[in-house]
């Protein structure tokens, strides 16, 4: 139920890694990022979504070979560092895992609802149940199962799609065009191409280090080199897809300075209000969706199975206690998709609180001895050095810059840059401290 015996070969393994990590979200994200954060965003977008492949090649043979019958990330940190530490992280992977949840089925609620105005809480009721059939009864074999037809649907289904919006726009998707209309997006003059590519790298790769999903599918691999074939080719086909995701977007506001920024690649690929592509990208869209949400359902479900009564001694069983909360998480998933509510705020509050542990965490597994007092202080610094510097939604000030602080004493460098500020500080502050105190 949550490796899979430990069986799974090069090819489902590469489709599950490949799939579970492009949910819906690649359809917004990467052509939105574009439209202000130019090439630099596309760029750290797409390295950022697949240098985690990378990282897990290294870290997936020590941890195969130190921690071999552990199942979660959890797991392994908490066997590996102390009990406080663990419920940090715990806390700190479950809640991304539950946002990341709610902003697939919101994101795919309001596609469809763009595209065909079906209501937002029908599209997120089918996304769920289906979801929930299938996963909460075969549990990771059926999730991986099912991965390899989603990975050939998406396939298909993406390729027609990009062939399509080329097609549309073949005297315009050129760098040329871009550079004569939007120069500054193609130019590292350009201060947000430098900040947001910075931005968008560290906070997906270090978000995706505390996915269960892909540490599930790295112990249910049949061997270590089946596991380093499967992230190599995963890393190989992710880079590209993105990057061309991302790519519309340049194009798309380059076009029409007043385009949506979410619906970028949409305004390039629907522009003649096609009957065809409009199903092609609604398929599509349901396809991303569900192969993501099984993997988080799996992967938050396969913690509170391990995990849960290492933190609270509860006088029930694992299984009925993980099948409770995933309903409730996906009623609360409903609820804010079936609303349209934007999720982004907090999708980047969960990638720096991620960001100031990363570091700390995935270094001391290097290391030959570790002091616990420092490595907890290291995190806990980071968490709050980035919040400091985390803008309020509004992205004005932040509680340093404009709250304890006025923002006239800062340059504008740093005022106009604070989710930049944020996510470095929450990175590398835990880092200085630790080399500071001389741990080695």
């Amino acid at each position: 139920y949550l490796l899979a015996n430990k069986s799974i070969n090069t090819f489902s393994l590469t489709t599950s890694f490949t799939v579970s990590s492009l949910g819906t979200w690649i359809l917004f994200g990467p052509s939105s990022a574009a439209t202000w954060g130019g090439i630099g965003a596309v760029i750290g977008y797409a390295l950022g979504t697949a240098f985690p492949f990378f990282l897990l090649i290294y870290l997936g043979k020590k941890f195969r070979k130190d921690f071999p019958d552990c199942i979660t990330i959890t797991e392994v940190i908490r066997l590996k560092f102390n009990q406080k530490i663990f419920k940090l992280i715990l806390f700190l992977s479950v809640f991304y895992m539950i946002i990341f949840l709610i902003a697939e089925v919101t994101a795919v609620s309001l596609l469809i609802n763009y595209i065909s105005g079906i209501d937002l809480w029908i599209t997120a009721a089918v996304v769920i149940i289906s979801s929930l059939i299938y996963t909460l009864y075969g549990g990771l074999r059926a999730s991986i199962f099912t991965d390899k037809f989603q990975f050939i649907f998406f396939i298909i289904l993406l390729s027609m799609g990009l062939y399509s919006l080329i097609s549309l726009n073949s005297s315009i998707f050129n760098y040329s065009f871009i550079k004569q209309n939007k120069p500054d997006l193609l130019s590292w003059s350009y201060l947000p191409n430098f900040t947001s590519g910075i931005i968008f790298f560290i906070a997906v790769a270090a978000t995706n280090l505390f996915h269960q999903g892909n540490w599930q599918r790295v112990y249910a691999a049949k061997n270590y080199k089946t596991l380093q074939k499967s992230l190599i080719y995963s890393f190989i086909i992710v880079i590209p897809i993105v990057f061309i995701m991302g790519f519309t977007g340049l194009i798309a506001i380059s076009e029409n300075a007043k385009v949506t920024p979410d619906l970028a690649f949409f305004y390039l690929l629907l522009k003649n209000n096609s009957f065809l592509l409009g199903v092609i990208i609604i398929f599509l869209g349901i396809s991303l969706t569900i192969s993501s949400v099984d993997t988080l359902i799996n992967a938050i479900s396969s913690i509170v199975i391990v995990d849960a009564k290492k933190l609270v001694n509860l006088q029930v069983n694992n299984m009925s206690l993980s099948r409770i909360l995933i309903v409730l998480i996906s009623i609360i998933s409903f609820y804010v998709a079936s609303k349209g509510i934007s999720i982004l705020y907090l999708f980047l509050l969960a990638d720096m609180l991620c960001c100031s542990a990363v570091v700390t965490i995935f270094y001391s597994f290097f290391k030959k001895k570790i002091n616990l007092k420092h490595t907890y202080f290291s995190i806990i610094l980071g968490l709050v050095g980035g919040t400091l510097f985390f803008p309020s939604p509004d992205f004005n000030q932040s509680l340093l810059i404009g709250g304890i602080l006025p923002v006239d004493i800062f340059p504008v460098f740093i005022s106009s840059s604070l989710l930049f500020f944020s996510f470095i500080t929450a990175t590398i502050l835990p880092y200085i401290f630790l080399k500071i105190k001389g741990d080695k």
